[in-house]
């Protein structure tokens, strides 16, 4: 049961609940798990465990699996963080590419360690597993937005920008599959000797 102290936190949304909820059938109803998840994390900027009981409780599930799913991925917190939420891809290809040297420059422009928040709450800092752009590293993700290539020079004008609360949003660095197709040459069929 919920604390009386404390509102639940869907009490005054249902419907948001009811959105989520009707999205999965009534047999699938676990699966709104990430999505009730979301809610809190974007509302509170973490997920405490009165809010991870009380949608354990919504989904006839235990805490103990919503635990589960939010250990599984780094969007989800247990503790607040910051405003500006600053993760940093740790593995090899980014590790290669400068992310060790950009953490050190932000742990120490920020006084911040892995996992930490800052006492204002303006910045949070932690080191994550892939984030999935490989090819553009080093790249770090800012709450819920990717910057790509980012070198000392774009990692300090980040932080400035973040520090004036007027941080712009990422640009592109990725190449399609298909970019410039237009202009390439179509491929020619060519026999291939011995083969009718």
């Amino acid at each position: 049961m919920m604390d009386t102290k404390i509102q639940a936190f869907f009490a005054d949304k249902q419907d948001l609940l009811s959105e989520i909820l009707e999205r999965y059938p009534d047999y699938g109803q676990r699966s709104a798990v990430m999505p009730l998840l979301r809610a809190v994390q974007d509302a509170e900027r973490h997920v405490s465990e009165l809010r991870i009981k009380e949608i354990a409780d919504i989904l006839g599930i235990s805490a103990t699996a919503v635990k589960g799913v939010m250990s599984f991925y780094s969007t989800y917190h247990e503790q607040p963080v910051g405003k500006y939420h600053i993760q940093i891809c740790s593995t090899l290809s980014c590790s290669l590419a400068g992310s060790d040297e950009m953490y050190d420059y932000l742990a120490n422009e920020l006084d911040l360690v892995n996992g930490e928040t800052d006492k204002d709450g303006q910045f949070s800092l932690q080191k994550v597993e892939c984030l999935g752009s490989c090819t553009t590293a080093p790249v770090l993700q800012i709450n819920d937005d990717y910057y790509e290539n980012v070198g000392k020079k774009r990692c300090k004008h980040l932080v400035d920008s973040m520090r004036e609360n007027k941080l712009e949003k990422p640009w592109r660095e990725r190449k399609g599959d298909h970019e410039g197709a237009e202009k390439a040459k179509p491929l020619q069929k060519t026999a291939l000797k011995g083969v009718s």
